[in-house]
C-alpha cells in the first residue's frame, strides 16, 4: 500500500529504535545461571542408613553452595519403587508391594527435616504417574531409534544390586558386593538395549569432558570397563514372574527393568517430556540442556550412571549429564561395606536424636573422604564431635561472644564482607568445593577457627581489656569480624549452626546454651 514520505521514514526510525534501544522491561531481564544436581534413588526396602545420608548431605552442600554463587538450583532427590528386592520384600511382611512402598517413602520423605536439606528439594517417587509415563515415553523413543530388541537368555541376576553378573564380578559364586545373598538365575525372552553400539560414542564422551567423572581414578575404571568392549543388556523382565514394575509398552507380558525406569528420574523430575507441550515452564531445557546435570552416586553405581545411563540418552536423542560425582562406601569397623543387606547399617535418625544434624552434616562433610571407602564407628563420631564441634568451634564461639558481650564491642559486618571479597581469601576452599572435596574446603575452615583460637591465646584481650582497653577491644573486633566469616564459610556445611552464630554476633549476645554440648 502506498504510504506518505513521512509515514516510512517514522516506521523504520521506530524499527531502528528498537534494536538499539531495548524496552524498558528487556532491561529487566537477566540472565540466570542453572544447575541440577541429584542423587540417586534408593530402594525403599528398608529404613534409611547412613550411606544415604551421606550422599545426600554432600549434595545438600554442593546445593547450597551454587546457592550462593548466584545459581537457581534444581536439587533432586527420591525413591526408586521397583524391582524384585521390593516385590519379595513386600510379601514378607504380608502388603502390597504398593502398601509396602507407601509406608516405607515416609521414612526417606522424613530424611529432609532430620538431615537439615533445603527446603526446595524435589522428591520423586518412581511409582509417580508422571514419572511412569515418562519412562514408557523414554522407551518408545528408543525402540523408534532401534535401540531395543527381544531375544531368549540366561543370566545371573544379583537380587541385591538388582543387576545381571557376569564372572568379572562373581566371588566365591556371588556378586562381589552381596556376598550374603545367592544370585539367581534367570532364563526367559527379554527386552534388550544395544548397549554395545555405544562404545565409541561414549569413548568419544569421555575424550571431550576430560573431568566427566570426580574422582579420577573412577573415571579411569569406567573407560577402561568401556575400551574393553559393552554387551546388550536386558531391560524388562516377564509379568508372571516379576509383576511389580513399570508395564512395557504395546507388550502386556513384559514390565521394565529396574535400572531402565529409575534412570529415567533424573529428566521425567524436570518435566520430560510433557511439561512443554502441556504449556508449563520448560524446566528440562532450562536445567539440563542449557544447565549443568550433576549426579552424585556410590562407586557401585559407577557402570549405570556413567556407561549405561549415557548410553540410555544418547539412544534417546538427549543431551548427556555434564558431571558424574562417585562416593566410597561407609565401612564398619571390620572394613565391611555398611549396607542394608549385610545388617551392619547405622541409622543417621538415632545420631541425630543424640548429636544434632550439623554434628552428623559436620562428619560427613570432613570426617569421612570425599570419594573412597571411609570406617565409620560411634566411637570415632563421639571423639570428632567433642574434638572439633564442642571443644573447637563451640568453645570459640562462647569465648569470642563473651567477651564482645562484656565489653560492649560489636561486629562492622560491611567491613568484614568488603574486605573478604577485596582479599579473595577463601579461594582454595571456593576451588576445592567446585571439585567436590568437601574434606579440602572444611579443613580450610577449621584453620581459620584454629587460627583465632590462638590469637585468643597469644593476645588474651580479656586480660589486656584491664590495661590497655581500646587494644583489647580492637582484637575482640577482629575476632567477632573472623568469626563472622567463619559462619559465612559453614553456611553450606552446617546451616543451622551458622545461622545461630550469625545470629547471636549481629544481636551482639552470648548463647545461652553450648552449640554443641559435649558428650
Amino acid at each position: 500500500r502506498w504510504r506518505p514520505l513521512w509515514w516510512n521514514i517514522w516506521t523504520i526510525s521506530k524499527k531502528i529504535k528498537s534494536l538499539v534501544w531495548p524496552k524498558p522491561t528487556d532491561k529487566l531481564k537477566t540472565v540466570t545461571k542453572s544447575f541440577y544436581i541429584t542423587t540417586t534413588l534408593p530402594y525403599v526396602n528398608a529404613e534409611p542408613h547412613l550411606g544415604h545420608a551421606m550422599e545426600i548431605i554432600r549434595t545438600d552442600v554442593i546445593a547450597r553452595w551454587k546457592k550462593l554463587q548466584g545459581y537457581e538450583v534444581f536439587f533432586n532427590t527420591g525413591t526408586d519403587e521397583h524391582g524384585l528386592k521390593i516385590y519379595q520384600k513386600a510379601f514378607d511382611f504380608g502388603e502390597s508391594p504398593q502398601q509396602f512402598v507407601d509406608r516405607y517413602v515416609e521414612k526417606f520423605k522424613n530424611l529432609k527435616d532430620i538431615l537439615g536439606l533445603s527446603n526446595d528439594l524435589n522428591f520423586i517417587r518412581t511409582t509417580d504417574a508422571h514419572h511412569i509415563k515418562a519412562a514408557q515415553e523414554f522407551w518408545k523413543i528408543c525402540a523408534q531409534h532401534d535401540y531395543i530388541y527381544k531375544k531368549p537368555y540366561k543370566l545371573k541376576y544379583c537380587v541385591g544390586c538388582e543387576l545381571e553378573r557376569t564372572d568379572i564380578d562373581i566371588e566365591n559364586g556371588r556378586c562381589f558386593i552381596h556376598q550374603n545373598i545367592d544370585l539367581v538365575i534367570i532364563e526367559e525372552e527379554n527386552y534388550f538395549f544395544k548397549f554395545s553400539e555405544f562404545q565409541k560414542p561414549l569413548l568419544a564422551l569421555y575424550e571431550q569432558r576430560p573431568d566427566f567423572v570426580v574422582p579420577a581414578e573412577r573415571f579411569k575404571e569406567i573407560k577402561l570397563f568401556v575400551a574393553r568392549g559393552l554387551q546388550d543388556f536386558s531391560i524388562s523382565r516377564l509379568k508372571e514372574k516379576m509383576p511389580w514394575g513399570i508395564a512395557v509398552p504395546n507388550d502386556s507380558e513384559h514390565v521394565m527393568y529396574v535400572w531402565f525406569d529409575a534412570l529415567v528420574n533424573y529428566i521425567s523430575a524436570i518435566g520430560w517430556p510433557f511439561d512443554k507441550a502441556q504449556g508449563k515452564p520448560d524446566l528440562f531445557e532450562k536445567f539440563w540442556v542449557n544447565g549443568t546435570p550433576t549426579q552424585y552416586c556410590g562407586k557401585d553405581n559407577l557402570r549405570q550412571q556413567s556407561a549405561m545411563w549415557q548410553a540410555m540418552l544418547m539412544a534417546a536423542g538427549l543431551p548427556n549429564s555434564k558431571q558424574i560425582v562417585i562416593d566410597g562406601f561407609i565401612t564398619a569397623g571390620d572394613g565391611k561395606k555398611m549396607s542394608k543387606s549385610l545388617g551392619n547399617v547405622v541409622s543417621p535418625v538415632e545420631i541425630v536424636k543424640e548429636y544434632g544434624t550439623d554434628a552428623l552434616r559436620y562428619f560427613v562433610a570432613r570426617e569421612l573422604h570425599p570419594f573412597e571407602d571411609s570406617s565409620f564407628t560411634m566411637e570415632r563420631f563421639k571423639e570428632a564431635y567433642n574434638a572439633n564441634l564442642a571443644n573447637g568451634l563451640g568453645n570459640l564461639v562462647s569465648r569470642i561472644l563473651k567477651m564482645g558481650e562484656q565489653n560492649s564491642v560489636t561486629c562492622n559486618i560491611k567491613l568484614v564482607t568488603s574486605d573478604r571479597n577485596k582479599k579473595n581469601k577463601e579461594r582454595q576452599y571456593q576451588e576445592a568445593i567446585e571439585k567436590y572435596d568437601l574434606k579440602v574446603a572444611m579443613d580450610f575452615v577449621w584453620e581459620k577457627i584454629q587460627a583465632a583460637d590462638k590469637k585468643i591465646q597469644e593476645t588474651q584481650p580479656f586480660k589486656l581489656v584491664k590495661t590497655e582497653p581500646e587494644k583489647a577491644r580492637a582484637i575482640i573486633a577482629e575476632l567477632l569480624g573472623e568469626l563472622y566469616y567463619i559462619s559465612e564459610l559453614l553456611s553450606p556445611f552446617i546451616p543451622e549452626t551458622a545461622e545461630k552464630i550469625l545470629d547471636l554476633i549481629k544481636t551482639g549476645q552470648t548463647p545461652t546454651t553450648p552449640l554443641f554440648p559435649r558428650k
